[in-house]
């Protein structure tokens, strides 16, 4: 048995169908951010609402063979092929027989496949016993229901929807932060209506035609501490009615109680959801950038920016500033940048992002950038120093490009008092007021130049004055008209953004 159990194991580890297989499911039905999640989703929602519609036509109406084929066995199976699924990818049992197996022979024992068999099922179990692996069960049970009373177990296919909902969950969520608060509350409802159903049962039992038993004092003390009063039981006596009034008012306070736990909890939880919103926003972008810290530095990019030609976000730890950002309509997520977590809830696998890391603090920037490349070395660094002697240190960290502001702004002082002409010029077309302005033309985009030379690419006719190239780091004016054009080039020109248009229709060569 052992042996046999080996060998399935063993198949199953050499199986690169069976492992990618798995791994593909489990990510479907695990990860949110699986590219065919939505459509699974959907499809179980829609599934699950068209059961319940049908439970509710059929309580009055014949319902059609092939509806009801529909709801017994098709809806029955997908659940019921999605509950073993997911029980499935709970973990791996070839996996840790293969695991046991090593650790035998290294510790030079017998092998038995006990033990691993044990320890799987025991996690499959704990599984099965979650709230939510209980509704999937509950939910395959109508495929039963010749015995009529399992009919009521299509409504926990309602229950379902907690899975597959966001708003749903959101909520729950929002109740499991101020659980404790609501235990306590939950307490003293219960402990108010114990007391006022036995004294009510005591002091009127033998007087009251209404009450019974203890059960009709129990119904009564809590339809009437929830402030409903069906009327059909009421206290005869002045003790019964005085106890009514205290309940009644403990009800109420208790009523206001609760709606300002909850209430205060949704508030809190506001920011976070429009948070995430944001993020998934951003993350349908093909391209974005991501700028750390709300300083002048960002203002200034932001006004720029003014036009929305590139998509956005912004990271701030500081809650002051986050607000700042916010009242002038910014997207804005009140996180720390430097964290690992925060910047793995972007889309870096498939979207271009460029980093932005404009902290005053030259080390937060370090740091920023450190944790970017780590995560993935496609994200394009641009980061702010405060100093000539930290270049390096951020060349050492992976930064793509380093901007120095204080020298920038010293070297434009010294333009703007020693030639003031040539100034208002690079001010004119820098700030783009003035009709023309520089723009980049990366050659990775266009395949169709790579391995041309400047003299193939007619500038004029685009109406753009061309000013050099940008190529491993360093800049080359106004190079050779010889010079062979390479892949990851960058080329500077002047002119209208029309001409650069133009420009980009005749060469197509996107890559």
């Amino acid at each position: 048995m052992n042996e046999t159990l080996l060998t399935i194991a063993r198949k199953l580890h050499n199986s690169s169908r069976y492992r990618k297989a798995k791994l593909a499911i489990r990510d479907l039905l695990t990860n949110p951010q699986n590219d065919y999640r939505k459509y699974f989703d959907l499809t179980i929602v829609f599934l699950i609402v068209t059961s319940v519609i049908i439970l509710i036509y059929e309580v009055k109406h014949p319902v059609p063979l092939w509806i009801e084929y529909y709801d017994l066995y098709f809806v029955s199976l997908v659940f019921a092929v999605e509950y073993l699924l997911r029980l499935w990818v709970v973990n791996d049992v070839s996996e840790m027989i293969l695991d046991e197996y090593r650790d035998s022979r290294f510790l030079g024992k017998p092998f038995r496949a006990k033990k691993p068999l044990k320890k799987a099922f025991r996690q499959k179990l704990r599984y099965m016993l979650t709230p939510s692996a209980i509704i999937d069960l509950l939910a395959i049970f109508p495929a039963y229901r010749p015995v009529r009373v399992l009919r009521i177990f299509v409504l926990f296919r309602v229950l379902k929807l907690l899975r597959y909902t966001k708003s749903i969950n959101q909520f729950i969520e929002v109740l499991k932060n101020k659980q404790f608060e609501l235990y306590t509350l939950l307490f003293l409802l219960a402990f108010m209506v114990m007391t006022a159903g036995i004294a009510i049962y005591v002091l009127e039992e033998r007087i009251n035609p209404n009450i019974e038993s203890l059960f009709d004092a129990i119904y009564w003390a809590l339809i009437t501490i929830s402030t409903v009063g069906f009327g059909d039981i009421a206290p005869v006596t002045d003790e019964g009615r005085t106890i009514s009034i205290i309940i009644i008012v403990f009800g109420i306070a208790m009523i206001s109680f609760a709606t300002s736990v909850i209430v205060s909890a949704f508030s809190e939880k506001l920011n976070e959801v429009k948070e995430s919103r944001i993020i998934e926003k951003i993350n349908k972008s093909e391209s974005f950038l991501i700028i750390c810290g709300y300083g002048q530095m960002t203002k200034m990019f932001l006004r720029q920016n003014h036009n929305g030609n590139q998509d956005y976000i912004i990271l701030e730890k500081d809650s002051e500033r986050v607000e700042a950002a916010r009242r002038m309509g910014y997207d804005v997520v009140h996180e720390d940048a430097s964290r690992t977590e925060v910047l793995q809830r972007f889309n870096t696998k498939y979207a271009k992002i460029t980093l932005l890391c404009l902290t005053n603090s030259d080390v937060e920037n370090i740091y920023i950038t450190l944790t970017a490349k780590s995560i993935s070395k496609k994200i394009e660094v641009i980061v702010r120093a405060n100093a000539q002697n930290m270049v390096k240190k951020f060349e050492y960290a992976g930064a793509d490009h380093i901007l120095l502001p204080h020298d920038v702004v010293n070297n434009m002082i010294h333009i703007a008092i020693t030639q003031p002409t040539m100034y208002k010029a690079l001010h004119a077309v820098l700030t783009g007021k003035d009709a023309a302005q520089i723009y980049e033309i990366h050659m990775h985009r266009y395949s169709d130049l790579a391995g041309k030379t400047l003299s193939d690419i007619d500038f004029k006719a685009f109406k753009l004055l061309f000013l050099g190239i940008h190529r491993n780091g360093e800049f080359l004016f106004n190079p050779a008209p010889d010079t062979i054009i390479e892949p990851n080039d960058v080329l500077l020109v002047i002119g209208r953004g029309i001409s650069l248009q133009h420009f980009e229709e005749i060469h197509k060569g996107v890559a």
